[in-house]
């Protein structure tokens, strides 16, 4: 199976719209009186629907543009809803002190309104400094572009985008930076397609270098395996988590995280059967894809994808990527 990553739309796309959101919202039903952190505010479209719903939302989110939303509810819902800035991978701290918490609802990865901001530098589609950090901290994908070692830009692009033709993008980017550097998105957007062509009807060639980068710059593995362990930490017996991802790398992350099992090997039936470690997470529902009517409404949410699952009374492990198969950029 190949990736899925979030499209890119038109500036005619419209105003931020969440995706799977009846999903979400049956996945924590009935919802009136109960506290949900929604780890992943963006322009919070989650958060506006759960409190709708009777529920009691504390948002986190570590873009600083995000403000003027969380206002907003603020104003509207009152003490209702609570905005915390910080990362999602440390949602068990940010949000302790307005505990019992219910559930946690995460929409991993890049929002349109992030995309939407030519400004910001995720988009292969407006013109904009390459930038990419969600924080505004850190290094840029513009540092990575042009500060990397061919071989390892090119591992970057492969383990993070899995971006096949790799090498030959990586090496495409080395020889532009000789001439200048490298510093905004149409500019590696043409680089790239002039490295690796484009067929009619095939997505942009820029979209898994791009996933790539971004990626890289935000640690975003590394946060959501963050974020799923705090969840654990955060959530009695009966919590839900409710996780929103947006490609094959993130999804398989989350299915293994929610059901060991999936990621170890299979066992022989001619051999003594392990013993499984006790399940931190029970009532694992399928994965769940938006239906016709939301895809005729809203493109964005094809390549979304939902799992939802309850906490046990067992308690939680410690951090470990141990099969969850986190990808991993080799060393050149």
């Amino acid at each position: 199976m190949g990736k899925r990553s979030m499209p890119e739309t038109s500036e005619q796309a419209g105003p931020h719209r969440p995706v799977l959101l009846d999903e979400v919202l049956a996945a924590f039903a009935p919802l009136d009186g109960k506290r949900i952190v929604d780890g992943t505010f963006g322009a919070g479209g989650y958060s506006r629907a759960l409190l709708e719903a009777g529920a009691t939302v504390i948002g986190i989110d570590r873009d600083p543009s995000v403000q003027p939303f969380a206002d907003a509810l603020a104003a509207e819902f009152g003490n209702r809803f609570i905005f915390v800035p910080g990362t999602f991978s440390e949602l068990d701290t940010l949000a302790a002190a307005h505990a019992p918490i219910d559930g946690v609802v995460l929409d991993i990865g890049v929002s349109s309104m992030q995309l939407d901001q030519a400004e910001r530098g995720f988009s292969f589609m407006r013109d904009g400094p390459l930038d990419m950090r969600m924080s505004g901290a850190g290094e840029s994908a513009a540092d990575l572009v042009n500060g990397l070692e061919t071989e390892q830009l090119a591992n970057l692009l492969y383990a993070f985008g899995e971006e096949r033709k790799s090498r030959r993008i990586a090496q495409f980017i080395t020889a532009a930076r000789e001439i200048a550097p490298i510093q905004s998105t149409l500019e590696l957007a043409r680089i790239i397609e002039k490295a690796i062509g484009r067929k009619p009807g095939d997505a942009h060639p820029a979209t898994r270098s791009f996933q790539a980068l971004r990626i890289a710059v935000n640690a975003e593995f590394e946060q959501l395996v963050g974020a799923l362990f705090a969840a654990e930490r955060l959530l009695g017996e009966g919590g839900r988590l409710v996780v929103v991802s947006f490609h094959s790398l993130e999804d398989r992350i989350v299915k293994r995280f929610l059901d060991p099992d999936k990621g170890g090997p299979a066992q022989s039936r001619h051999l003594p059967q392990v013993v499984g470690e006790p399940r931190r997470w029970v009532e694992v529902a399928k994965a769940r894809k938006a239906g016709a009517a939301e895809l005729g409404r809203n493109p964005r949410a094809r390549s979304a994808i939902l799992r939802a699952a309850t906490r046990s009374a067992i308690e939680a492990r410690p951090v470990s990527l141990s099969g969850l198969s986190v990808p991993k950029v080799r060393e050149a």
